[in-house]
Parts: C-alpha cells; structure tokens; sequence
C-alpha cells in the first residue's frame, strides 16, 4: 500500500469516527430547553389548581360574595386571615446533571473526543500500513531486468548500452581491466556487478535531473539540457555536473536472473574519476567536450 492510500484511509476513517463521537454526545447532551418544567412540577401546578377551582355550578357569585362577608364578620376584623400556605412548592436551583451538559462543556467535550477519534484512527492506519505487504517490482524497489545472456546481447545490439525503463537505468559493460582502480574508487555494494562485468547508472543526470540519452558516435552519455559528459560507465568527463552519473547495485541469482536495486543509489564518482580511461570514440550528440 502506497503513501497516498494510507492517507486516504486515515482521512476517512478520521471523519467516520469524528462523526460518531459528535453524534454520541449530542445524544448524551439531554438539555430540555429554557422554561421547560418538570414532571414533577407540572403535577403540584395541577393539584394546586385543583384545590382553588371555585364550584360556580353550586353557588351563584352573589352568594359567594355574601358568605365572604359573613367569614370576615366571623373573625371580627376587616379583612379574612390570610394563609402562608400557598400551596406552591418552593424554588430550588435546578440539578446540573439532570439538566445535561452546559454549551461550552458540550463543544469542550466533543472536541476532545474528535481530536482523540483522529489520532487514533492515525496510528490504526499507519499500523496497518506497517503491516500491509510492501509493493516490489517498481522503480523505488529491486527490478528484475532479465537474464544474464540477455542484457550482455542487448548491450551489443544497443550499440554498448542497454536501457532498463522500469529501473530508469542504463546498464554497460565495465572492462574486467579496469576492476583493480573500481575498487579503490566506487562502493562496495556496486562490486558484485562490476566483478560480473557490469555497471548500472541511473539516467538522471545529478546537474539538474534531465534524462541522460546515449550518444553512439561518441560512446558516451551526453546530456541535451546542458551538456554534462560521461564516459560509458558514468563517469565525468565535461560539463556543469557536480560528479559522474549516480548508481544502482546488480544483483545476480543462480540462475541468471538480473536484479537492480533502484532503492538504494550510490552516489556518482568525484570529477577527475578515470578508471577506464575511455575518451570519446567519435563526434559528440551535443556540443564538445570541455575537460
């Protein structure tokens, strides 16, 4: 699984969880609304409505009125005992937990939960990331590019090169006289191919990344975007380019199958590196040489 899939499943599991986790509180955020009463509270507003309901089916207004009199006449004072009791319940500061979660707790809450939601759906991906087979046979992995027999005959028909296109690469003979000097000045890991006659140069130039073509007459690489030079097996011979053409390491199996390591690039030799010894074997694709 490549980078780009890993992302896009992290993203969407991240949204998909997110979701949930807003959803999930938002239930749990059980917020009745401003002036809403309770149960319980609706049931005493009734009773007490109830008990001070006046019976006008029973008595007409005016006898109503003339027993009020009669109650105050009773009590020798102008005006009827008033009672305390009401028959209203008295008010206390509402429970915060039954009343739910407050807006900022809300928004605080789900937060937390979204942001814990991502990166554990983060670290889910990349672990089945870790875990997912790793792609092999592309360029950024090992390339089989044929048998033994097979490249040494494309070497000839090429006219001395041979181009791998899923390695990016192009493969050439190195002279089995010149293997003494490689090992003093290339790396160990591009050894096995040398020793087998061989050399892979990766076919972006290290000036600027152009593609270095071939040049037949010449014998060498020669670079058309700003006229870098290379002998056959990549080695600096004119031109703005930092060092010669960088490397990939050959692998041989028993039996006979060419392998090239684009995973792993050795970096191309220092300017003034010669070990062939090669100059150019006729004109040049582009411009002239200049070492």
């Amino acid at each position: 699984m490549n980078a780009t899939a890993v992302i896009i499943i992290a993203i969407a599991a991240a949204v998909v969880l997110g979701a949930l986790a807003f959803l999930t509180l938002a239930r749990r955020s059980d917020v009745r609304g401003a002036g809403a009463l309770s149960a319980e509270t609706v049931r005493r507003d009734a009773a007490a409505r109830s008990e001070t309901t006046v019976d006008v089916g029973a008595s007409s207004g005016a006898e109503v009125e003339a027993e009020a009199v009669e109650a105050r006449r009773s009590v020798g004072v102008g005006l009827a005992p008033v009672s305390d009791d009401t028959g209203l319940a008295p008010w206390t500061p509402p429970d915060e937990e039954a009343m739910g979660v407050s807006r900022r707790q809300f928004f605080n809450r789900a937060t937390i939960g979204l942001m814990a939601a991502g990166i554990g759906t983060f670290s889910a991906a990349s672990f089945v990331a870790f875990l997912w087979p790793t792609k092999t046979g592309g360029f950024g992995g090992k390339v089989p590019v044929g048998r033994l027999d097979d490249i040494r005959a494309g070497i000839r028909t090429g006219n001395g090169f041979f181009y791998a296109p899923e390695a990016r690469a192009w493969i050439t003979e190195y002279p089995a006289d010149a293997i003494p000097k490689a090992e003093e000045a290339y790396s160990a890991s591009l050894m096995p191919g040398i020793n087998q006659g061989f050399i892979a140069s990766y076919q972006k130039c290290p000036h600027l990344g152009c593609r270095v073509p071939e040049c037949v007459s010449s014998q060498w690489f020669e670079c058309g975007c700003h006229g870098s030079q290379y002998n056959r097996v990549g080695e600096k011979k004119g031109g703005p380019a930092p060092r010669g053409m960088d490397h990939f390491p050959l692998e041989f199996s028993s039996a006979g199958e060419v392998t090239v390591d684009t995973g792993t690039i050795v970096q191309g030799s220092a300017i003034g590196t010669n070990t062939t010894g090669q100059e150019a074997e006729g004109p040049h694709c582009v411009g002239a040489s200049d070492h």
